[in-house]
């Protein structure tokens, strides 16, 4: 038998691997495309796309899709994963239902339940329509067990309807400060809604929601109610011929020292939601939580929320960040000078005045640093006024302004005239004679 050359084995070789990898390349294109995931903590809800985070090492893993801890205080964001995406919130709507109802109506007021009220569904208290309630038994009953009847009925009493009412609770969320949230409605159910042909929908972001949660403890002239009703374990009352009893479904208020209010919430869309407050050791923080887990994860959003509040009583502490400037005089042209003499220039003298607002005690982590920012005039032109303002002094953390002087003039100074001018030149001429 006559054997092949080596060089014609080696091209029948290479024709063969080159027939495979034409037959591979064809049936993995043929095959549908099989992303690889990473096991998600957060259970089997929606991800829509959420950014990867940075979370420091002694925080771990977070179930929450979004999280965020905020500084009560001074309203700081200390922490935030994917703060700023909106999400549904679920029954964590029912602080703005509850904190609106106490700014604006009286507790001791008669509610009369509608059929629209009463055809809410569960978790309810089960009202029927035409039955009278007193209205601060509806805020514990829309606290502890989160009913969407009373949280329907509270609306109605203060905005007239439920879409009255939703529009009271965005005004109020632009005040405090919210630009990402949309209330559809006072319950917190799923819903969405088309306006002008654009479709809204009921949600917010962890950040938004953290800083309702400041103005309903912290800012509201009803925060010390809200945190009575909020911080209650149990309730009961009698209305309409029957009794009824309040439990405070918000576990966290007995797992950590100095938890004083929150809010659970939980629907299909949005998953478990909470946001809650803690204040010890001088400290005060709030966490937020959406999409924190699906059925059966219904412990996440205590695991979550006890490492974000440990992560930040043992990182944070307060530090004074004021440095007293050093302030010159500014010249001023065409000004009087204070020696009265011709040949002299004219100063001004400045005072530094803090801004309402500022913060000069922060809660701040190692590592971090305020920067100093001064702009001042270089001169100035007659005449000055006392209290006028030329400069400013701004305090930045993390690129965000946290507080800040402006820099005043201390006196006045006249601007020269050709009287006084003349009268100078006498003077200096009687002088030298």
């Amino acid at each position: 038998m006559k054997r092949k050359p080596y060089y014609q084995k080696k091209s029948i070789q290479r024709k063969w691997a080159a027939v495979l990898f034409s037959l591979v390349i064809a049936v993995l294109a043929a095959c549908p495309a099989v992303p690889i995931l990473a096991e998600e903590p957060a259970g089997s809800g929606p991800s829509n796309g959420e950014e990867t985070v940075s979370v420091p090492e002694e925080l771990g893993q977070l179930y929450a899709v979004s999280a965020v801890l905020l500084d009560g205080d001074s309203g700081r964001i200390l922490f935030e994963k994917n703060g700023r995406e909106a999400r549904p919130m679920a029954s964590t709507t029912k602080i703005m239902t509850c904190i609106l109802a106490l700014e604006t109506l009286d507790e001791d007021m008669a509610v009369t339940v509608s059929e629209y009220a009463a055809s809410q569904p569960k978790v309810h208290l089960g009202m029927r329509a035409g039955e009278e309630y007193r209205l601060g038994d509806l805020l514990y009953s829309l606290m502890l067990e989160s009913h969407n009847d009373s949280a329907v009925a509270v609306a109605e009493a203060a905005g007239g309807s439920v879409e009255g009412f939703a529009e009271m609770m965005n005004k109020k969320a632009r005040e405090i400060g919210c630009e990402d949230t949309c209330f559809l409605t006072p319950n917190g159910l799923d819903a969405e809604k088309d306006v002008d042909g654009e479709k809204k929908v009921h949600s917010t972001t962890a950040a938004d929601l953290a800083r309702i949660m400041r103005y309903c403890t912290m800012e509201s002239p009803a925060k010390e109610r809200f945190r009575e009703i909020t911080g209650t374990k149990d309730y009961a009352f009698s209305a309409a011929g029957r009794s009824f009893s309040c439990y405070n479904h918000n576990a966290f208020l007995s797992m950590m020292e100095g938890a004083f209010s929150g809010k659970t919430g939980f629907t299909g869309d949005a998953g478990y939601c909470y946001v809650g407050a803690l204040e010890k050791d001088g400290k005060t923080f709030i966490v937020a939580l959406l999409a924190c887990g699906w059925p059966n994860n219904k412990s996440y959003k205590w695991s979550d929320t006890k490492k974000l509040m440990g992560y930040g009583l043992k990182n944070y502490q307060y530090r004074e960040i004021y440095k007293a400037p050093e302030l010159r005089p500014v010249p001023v042209l065409n000004g009087i000078p204070e020696s009265g003499e011709l040949t002299d220039t004219a100063e001004i003298g400045l005072v530094e005045v803090k801004e309402e607002g500022s913060r000069w005690e922060l809660l701040m982590k190692e590592g971090e640093e305020v920067s100093i920012e001064q702009t001042l005039e270089e001169s100035l032109e007659a005449p000055v006024t006392a209290g006028q303002t030329v400069g400013r002094i701004v305090y930045s953390l993390n690129g965000e302004t946290v507080a800040a002087s402006e820099i005043r003039t201390a006196g006045r100074v006249e601007a020269v005239s050709l009287s006084w001018c003349i009268s100078k030149i006498i003077d200096n001429f009687l002088i030298n004679f």
